[in-house]
């Protein structure tokens, strides 16, 4: 009845209930199998496999918004420890990824459970259209696609399974093996531009790594205790619960997926370089194209920047992420940092520990090596007639993490971009800090960057991601 109490006896209500019971007993039920056949896999040595998914594609999927058809992406999960999020496909009841998924050391037993979401724009929780559970062993499947309680036909999912006995012993268990997908996000207060340079400052990347937990093992690095601003954010008092609201809140829109992301995939040294490339914005993409993106906020084509396809001289903020082992990083002077206590606790979601963090940046190389460094470069050389490394540190207060590491840092960046060179170095080395500022010094007077663009800023009339997340400057701010 309108405005008043509801009906404990009307149908809809029973449903609900019965709705309820069912997904609480599912719940139960999954965690008591869970830990049942974690204790049976320990127990008694189960085999392992290693996995090649993959993920072709769907028909049937129902219409859920009243305009257009649907906007789908999927979660897969193989027994809760390791997980893939697909690329969104645009306006399509059929959608096809053909998206691949490698994961080593799997116990036969596992299972493989999928989540299909229809991404919801504007809304902070995407629509759940249904899923499936399977087994990992090898075939291709077609699988029916489990909506929620009295709608379980939302369509069917193809994949197929490759699998092949692991090596002896299978350690670590579910370790991802690639391949090493990025995507590329546009913070939601990009606004309206037709400066590709510009939007880079508005952009996010996101690369999952392979082969982390073989090289950091069990090592993170936690927030730093003497650093202020770290005990402001990750402290006990409501004050601290109010910053890594508001700094969770800014991440969830930074990282949102997005059919205006950018896809990819590295499969060279190439690849990771054209990431640096200064208009590039989707250089490898699988969907999803930037120039049509930022074109469409205009209703007119975006302009292309002279040095488009050219190594932009940047330097970058990042983080390796303890929760799902991606490499997160923006440029530092990216406009959304504007407000936010940390750059780093805004990579990591606010986490209280991470692989490793700092900053990095590109730097060109003579190829008989007789100069290293923006100093000694120029324009009128080809980005091809040079070498190219990264020189990436650890320079975070958040975290401050171990100068020691920095070796094994350099070993895992080198084995997840073969032909690539990476050279770690300690903040306070010398040849990094002349390093970092030969390469904004290049920036500012040939490449027309201006200052402001070398720390977080607001252009005139600008919206800050935090109001745009709807936090208060009090929640964020730290002095």
């Amino acid at each position: 009845m309108p405005g008043g109490r509801r009906n404990p006896l009307s149908v809809t209500n029973l449903v609900e209930k019965v709705a309820d019971v069912v997904h609480t007993a599912t719940g139960n039920a999954h965690d008591l199998a869970k830990v049942t056949k974690s204790v049976v896999d320990n127990k008694f040595n189960v085999p392992c496999v290693d996995l090649v998914i993959k993920f072709i594609g769907a028909s049937g999927i129902p219409k859920l918004d009243v305009v257009g058809t649907a906007d789908p992406y999927f979660v897969a999960k193989i027994d809760d420890e390791v997980s893939m999020v697909s690329t969104v496909k645009t306006n399509t009841l059929t959608p096809v990824w053909n998206e691949t998924w490698r994961v080593k050391n799997v116990p036969i037993t596992s299972d493989l459970l999928v989540e299909v979401l229809d991404k919801d724009f504007g809304s902070p929780i995407d629509d759940f259209v249904g899923k499936f559970k399977t087994s990992v062993a090898a075939g291709a499947k077609e699988l029916e696609i489990e909506g929620p309680l009295f709608r379980r036909d939302r369509g069917t999912f193809w994949l197929k399974i490759d699998s092949t006995p692991s090596s002896d012993p299978p350690e670590p268990r579910y370790l991802f093996d690639g391949p090493i997908r990025y995507s590329r996000h546009l913070s939601p207060t990009v606004g309206r531009l037709t400066n590709l340079d510009d939007a880079r400052l508005y952009s996010t990347w996101k690369l999952y790594l392979i082969g982390v937990s073989l090289y950091f093992k069990d090592v993170y690095q936690h927030w730093n205790v003497n650093y202020k601003a770290a005990q402001t954010i990750f402290g006990t008092g409501a004050t601290s619960l109010a910053v890594r609201t508001g700094i969770q809140a800014g991440h969830k829109m930074l990282y949102a997926r997005s059919t205006s992301n950018g896809f990819g995939v590295i499969e060279s040294a190439t690849d990771v370089l054209k990431l640096f490339h200064g208009g590039r914005l989707n250089p490898k993409g699988i969907v999803g194209s930037d120039q049509e993106y930022l074109s469409a906020q205009d209703g007119m084509p975006a302009a292309r920047s002279f040095f488009a396809h050219r190594v932009k001289p940047a330097v970058y903020t990042y983080i390796i992420s303890a929760e799902d082992d991606s490499l997160r990083f923006s440029e530092t002077g990216a406009a959304f940092f504007v407000d936010f206590a940390s750059k780093h606790a805004l990579h990591a979601n606010c986490c209280d520990r991470v692989r490793y963090s700092g900053e990095f940046h590109p730097r060109p190389r003579a190829k008989d090596n007789s100069w290293i460094g923006w100093q000694d470069f120029s324009d009128s050389m080809s980005d091809e007639m040079v070498d190219w490394e990264v020189l990436i540190d650890n320079n975070s207060g958040t975290y401050s993490p171990d100068k020691a590491m920095l070796p094994t840092l350099q070993a895992l960046l080198e084995y997840n971009f073969p032909g690539f060179k990476v050279q770690a170095l300690d903040r306070e080395d010398e040849e990094l800090t002349k390093s970092v500022q030969a390469c904004r010094d290049y920036a500012l007077k040939y490449r027309g960057v201006q200052v402001k663009h070398l720390q977080p800023h607001l252009e005139e009339g600008e919206e800050s991601l935090m109001k745009c997340a709807g936090v208060s400057n009090a929640a964020i701010s730290v002095q």
